[in-house]
């Protein structure tokens, strides 16, 4: 049965980090073209109003647009939930709210949202730091499809992240402080693609090569020659990382450096003429603004690969893309996080929909009910299904599914194949969240 992939985490916090080394011109979600105002509610529903909360940071250290794609995937979603009649007549009332990258601020929304607002719930939480994680669980208040941009959504009851969890959620983080993570995508490049010689390129800087030592442990698993590569991160010099590329003729780049950082990259392997399988990048940076990002490296950006556990939201051939990128069509661009975000809210309009007709209705409790019991959830099939288990141990291997696609200039992210069929048993390795 297809798996959901409890190391995504790693991947999330390590692009986070690498973009508060302090190259914030390296975010890179999309602008929102949505209001910016505490609540909007379209009306043609006339029930009692079923509210949530979207807490971002989305005017964070980082680049005011970097956290947004989930929150402008949720709104679009209650959008045309409620102009559909909301949940059986009820309109979702949408309190969003700005932590501004702190956990002050975050603190702060945590109180007007749960205790002043009263919110059934929060969707799509998008924090850099989630200061506000133990009083959100203290309080029992469901938060539905969050990003785990930090440990918290394998550290409390009642935070259910869009990857979902193995780990026991009693208050410490993973197993003993340890979470882990499966080898899936370096396995995929390994059996699929066929590559062999791996180069992780770095920074000297804390973050980054603790990231890349994360990278190396999982290919050097799965049986990879590894090349590291670390730059300075003052004066990177990108042209003689991608000389040593090519003349170790690496097949695959992994990295743990910013976007500009990647631009850099891929702009000296196409001066140098380093060719490669794929250059892998993670769902952060699965977005359509790859053309403006890569504009001086064509051959590189033409060798871009992402992973994930979503459906390509390129991908429209399937309906429930379709029916994403027609809701959000007035956004200038797209990205992975945005169709997360409306999957996040997807699975809150479940479950309050199955609460709907109780007599109590959408209360905190029965919306977490239903969430607790979630297993092999889809969202309509744009997610790898995901669970929430509590493993007393955490497991040795696991088997775990993957959404892949690449880009093609003209044709955007392709699909690489069926991300439920596209399924490996694992090793899981642990790591310091």
């Amino acid at each position: 049965m297809p798996r959901s992939r409890p190391g995504r985490a790693a991947e999330t916090v390590a692009a986070v980090l690498l973009l508060l080394t302090g190259t914030a011109c390296g975010s890179r979600l999309p602008e929102s073209d949505f209001e910016h105002g505490n609540s909007r509610t379209p009306a043609p529903s006339s029930g009692t109003p079923i509210r949530v909360g979207i807490i971002t940071s989305a005017t964070s250290p980082v680049g005011g647009d970097t956290f947004t794609g989930p929150r402008d995937g949720a709104q679009a979603y209650f959008d045309r939930l409620n102009a559909r009649g909301g949940i059986d007549g009820h309109p979702v009332q949408v309190r969003l709210c700005d932590d501004g990258g702190s956990g002050v601020g975050n603190n702060a929304c945590v109180h007007q949202l749960v205790d002043e607002d009263k919110v059934v719930a929060l969707v799509a939480t998008t924090a850099l730091d989630y200061a506000g994680a133990s009083r959100v669980s203290h309080a029992r208040v469901p938060d539905i499809g969050g990003q785990p941009i930090g440990a918290a959504y394998d550290t409390y009851p009642h935070l259910y992240g869009i990857y979902g969890s193995l780990a026991p959620r009693a208050g410490t983080p993973g197993w003993g402080g340890k979470l882990y993570g499966g080898t899936e995508v370096y396995r995929y490049f390994k059996r699929e693609q066929g590559a062999r010689t791996a180069a992780v390129v770095s920074y000297n800087q804390a973050a980054s090569a603790a990231y890349a030592r994360l990278v190396e442990q999982g290919l050097k698993a799965e049986g990879y020659k590894v090349v590291s590569e670390q730059v300075d991160f003052a004066l990177p010099n990108f042209r003689a990382a991608a000389a040593d590329l090519k003349q170790q003729g690496v097949d695959l780049v992994f990295d743990a450096i910013d976007t500009h950082g990647n631009a850099q990259l891929c702009e000296a392997m196409d001066q140098v003429g380093a060719k490669v399988i794929a250059k892998v990048t993670n769902v952060q940076n699965w977005a359509s603004t790859v053309p403006e990002d890569y504009k001086n490296s064509p051959r590189c950006r033409n060798a871009l690969w992402a992973t994930g556990s979503s459906r390509d939201f390129d991908d429209t051939s399937q309906a429930a893309v379709r029916e994403f990128r027609d809701a959000t069509k007035g956004l200038k661009t797209h990205s992975q996080w945005q169709l997360e975000g409306w999957a996040a809210a997807m699975w809150f309009t479940d479950a309050a929909r199955s609460c709907a007709r109780t007599k109590a209705g959408a209360t905190r409790a029965c919306v977490d009910g239903f969430m607790n019991r979630s297993e092999n959830y889809t969202a309509d099939g744009l997610l790898v299904p995901v669970s929430f288990e509590r493993l007393a141990e955490p497991p040795k291997t696991r088997r775990t599914c993957l959404s892949v696609a690449r880009w093609r200039d003209g044709e955007g992210w392709v699909a690489q194949g069926d991300m439920n069929r596209t399924c490996f048993e694992v090793p899981q390795l642990p790591y310091s969240p």
